[in-house]
């Protein structure tokens, strides 16, 4: 055999060698399993089209609705702010191509695995009026607790993957509103530097106390009542406590314009000229106040612990 001959043999061994050995990664079972794996239950790019979702689970559903940009949760016919960030992490989640082997192929599976629509916790996102860009059963975790068993609705197809779903779909009510009293405060667009004059008018109950006036000066503040030694960091801390209050529920029974509202109140007049107002009924026996917000059409239960931090002595402002 000739030396050209045998160059020749030998490079279409190597070719034919050098195909079976891709053919053996392309079709290897554990790559095949892992990329048939990495999955999302909502195609990245939709979320501009969501426009609600909604959470069935037991006797409850929870409605979360987009309009205007906004997002907010209904409940008995009314719209209530509803927590942006929370349900953009949520749908994040639903996007996010990660670990979802199947687990099974049969229906028969399903009760097991708390996957019927019975048992299991029901996601739809819509996008409008037309079929929804998901309908998601969510069932039971597996015996770690660290997956969770998945399936559509109208599939029988299981999968399981990492359970970060059940921490937003058994979520209270309460955990979607957004019950700041001014939401603006928590993306930044509304800070303590911001505030050029604090009004703070005292409950009508306390002994007709006259008005405690803040106003702002360059990096200091002025008063209109006695301070030895003002401590101006805590002036700037009852303002960013004020900001960043919270009530814990949205109160149906009455209306931000009923006069109980004038019991007290507290002025912010800002830097671009507008004034934000919180007006205050008389607290209750368990210290709990009722507030409405200028320009909100929702008036908030704000518990004792929050509430403290409206009305304080002037010697809360004094260096310790």
């Amino acid at each position: 055999m000739t030396y050209k001959k045998q160059r020749a043999i030998l490079a279409g061994v190597i070719a034919a060698l050098a195909v079976v050995y891709i053919l053996t990664i392309v079709f290897d079972p554990e790559r095949v399993g892992s990329r048939s794996a990495a999955y999302s239950w909502l195609e990245p790019g939709q979320n501009d089209k969501i426009s609600g979702i909604t959470i069935a689970r037991y006797d409850e559903t929870i409605t979360l609705a987009r309009n205007g940009g906004k997002w907010f949760v209904s409940r008995d016919g009314r719209d209530y702010p509803a927590r942006d960030t929370r349900i953009e992490d949520f749908i994040a989640a639903l996007s996010r191509r990660a670990p979802y082997p199947v687990r099974s192929s049969s229906a028969s599976s399903h009760e097991r695995l708390s996957l019927t629509p019975e048992q299991a916790i029901r996601v739809t996102v819509f996008a409008g009026a037309g079929i929804p860009l998901l309908d998601l059963l969510i069932g039971q975790t597996d015996l770690t607790g660290q997956s969770v068993y998945l399936r559509k609705q109208g599939q029988n197809e299981v999968r399981s993957g990492e359970d970060i779903f059940t921490s937003y779909a058994n979520s209270t009510l309460n955990s979607w509103y957004n019950l700041r009293l001014f939401p603006e405060a928590e993306n930044g667009k509304l800070t303590a530097e911001n505030v050029q004059r604090l009004t703070v008018y005292h409950p009508a109950d306390s002994s007709n106390a006259p008005p405690q006036i803040f106003t702002r000066s360059g990096k200091a503040w002025t008063f209109n009542f006695e301070l030895a030694n003002p401590d101006m960091g805590k002036v700037e801390n009852y303002i960013r406590d004020i900001l960043n209050t919270s009530g814990d529920n949205f109160v149906d029974n009455i209306a931000p314009s009923d006069p109980s509202f004038n019991n007290s109140r507290i002025a912010l007049e800002l830097g671009d000229g507008s004034i934000r107002t919180l007006r205050f009924r008389p607290s209750d026996d368990n210290g709990e106040l009722m507030a409405a917000v200028s320009g909100s059409d929702w008036v908030y239960s704000i518990p004792s612990w929050a509430s403290d931090r409206f009305f304080v002595d002037a010697e809360s402002f004094e260096t310790d």
